[in-house]
C-alpha cells in the first residue's frame, strides 16, 4: 500500500535560516526532518531558503563516513542496515539512514515502509531514517539525496547509510556521492557471476556475500571466491585500494563487525593518499552539475514559452518530423537573459 498524506494535513510554517541552523546543531530531529522537507520542495521560495540554509551549515558538514549500500530486492539491505545500525549506535555512532524507495512511472507513488522494516534502528535515539522517493530519478537514489546527507551531517550523524533502490538502473549516482560503496549480493539466488553487470562491480569497494548462514555457508564461500578472482581482474593493479569480498548474515550479525572493519579500513587507505579528499573533491563538482541539470530542466518546464515550445517539439519528434538533436538545439537556442528573466 503506497503511503498517502491525510485529508487534513497542513504545511508546518518554515524556520528561519538560524532557527533551523541551530536545531540541526542540537541535533533536534525533528527539526532536520522538517530541513529535509524544505530541501527537497520544489517551491522557488522555498529553493532559496533551503540554498541559505546548506550555505549556512556547511562548515559543519563532511565528517561522516558517507557509505552507499546496494542490492537487489530480496538480498536483504535493510535488514544488514537495520542490524549494522543497532550494532554501530551501540558502538557510540550516531547513524542516520537515507533509504529510498522506488517511485512508481504509472502512478508516482512510493512504499516508503523503510521505517517498519528497520524498526529497531527506527526506535534508537541516536538514529534517524528517512524514506524518500526516487521520483523517476536514475542511479537508485532521491533527487536531493546529495542536500540531505549534508543535512544528517550537520546534525552531527557520523554514519550515513544512502540504501539504493538496487532495480538494475545504474548506480554511478551513489557511487559519485559517498565515501564506500557497498553491493550485497547472494550466492545461488539469482545473482550468479555471470549475471552480475559488469558496471556495477567495477563501481563496488566492498562485496559482501549476505545470507551466509546455516546450509547457504558453503555456497556463499564458494561464491566469495568467484567474485575475489573477478574483482582481481576488474581492478587495476596500482590502485590504491584494493575491493574486498565478504561473506555476512544480516539476520543473524554475522561478520558485520567485519565489514564495518572494512568500511574502516577503506576509509583509512583512502585518507592516507590524496584520494579520499580528491573524491570529495569530484562529489561537490558533480553535485553542482547534478544541480545546473535539474535546474534547466525546472527552467524549461517552468517559463511558459519554453514549456510551450517543448511540447510542441516533442510532437515533432513524436511524429519524425524533426530529430531529437535538432529539437534540443531549438530549445536551447531559446534559453537567453529574456528566457531567464
Amino acid at each position: 500500500m503506497r503511503a498517502a498524506l491525510p485529508t487534513n494535513h497542513v504545511s508546518r510554517p518554515r524556520l528561519s535560516t538560524e532557527e533551523y541552523a541551530r536545531g540541526l546543531a542540537a541535533c533536534d530531529r525533528a527539526v532536520l526532518a522538517q530541513a529535509i522537507t524544505l530541501v527537497e520542495s520544489h517551491r522557488p521560495a522555498d529553493r532559496a531558503s533551503a540554498d541559505a540554509l546548506l550555505q549556512a551549515v556547511l562548515p559543519a558538514t563532511g565528517r561522516a563516513h558517507r557509505i552507499g549500500l546496494t542490492g537487489v530486492p530480496g538480498v536483504g539491505k535493510s535488514t544488514t542496515i537495520d542490524q549494522l545500525g543497532i550494532n554501530l549506535v551501540a558502538a557510540g555512532h550516531k547513524v542516520a539512514v537515507l533509504a529510498v524507495d522506488p517511485t512508481s512511472t504509472r502512478t508516482g507513488g512510493s512504499i516508503l515502509g523503510d521505517k517498519t522494516r528497520m524498526s529497531r534502528l527506527a526506535q534508537s535515539p541516536d538514529a534517524f531514517i528517512r524514506p524518500s522517493p526516487t521520483s523517476g530519478t536514475l542511479g537508485g537514489v532521491a533527487q536531493k539525496t546529495r542536500e540531505t546527507l549534508a543535512l544528517c551531517e550537520a546534525a552531527g550523524f557520523d554514519v550515513v547509510i544512502v540504501e539504493t533502490v538496487g532495480v538494475g538502473q545504474s548506480e554511478t549516482a551513489v557511487a559519485d556521492m559517498v565515501d564506500v560503496f557497498v553491493v550485497l549480493l547472494l550466492s545461488g539466488g539469482g545473482d550468479d557471476l555471470q549475471g552480475i553487470k559488469k558496471g556495477i562491480i567495477e563501481l563496488a569497494d566492498i562485496v559482501a556475500i549476505n545470507k551466509a548462514d546455516g546450509d547457504n555457508i558453503g555456497r556463499a564461500t564458494a561464491a566469495a571466491a568467484e567474485y575475489t578472482a573477478a574483482l582481481h581482474i576488474f581492478t587495476a593493479a596500482d590502485a590504491v585500494w584494493q575491493p574486498k569480498v565478504l561473506t555476512i548474515s544480516g539476520r543473524d550479525n554475522g561478520g558485520l563487525d567485519t565489514l564495518w572493519a572494512t568500511i574502516s579500513a577503506h576509509r583509512s587507505t583512502m585518507a592516507a593518499t590524496d584520494e579520499f579528499a580528491a573524491r570529495r573533491r569530484r562529489q561537490a563538482v558533480g553535485w553542482m552539475r547534478a544541480l545546473l541539470q535539474d535546474r534547466l530542466l525546472a527552467l524549461v518546464t517552468s517559463t511558459p514559452e519554453l514549456a510551450t515550445l517543448r511540447r510542441q517539439l516533442e510532437r515533432d519528434v513524436e511524429a519524425g518530423r524533426i530529430t531529437a538533436p535538432r529539437a534540443v538545439d531549438t530549445l536551447l537556442a531559446r534559453l537567453g537573459p529574456s528566457a531567464i528573466a
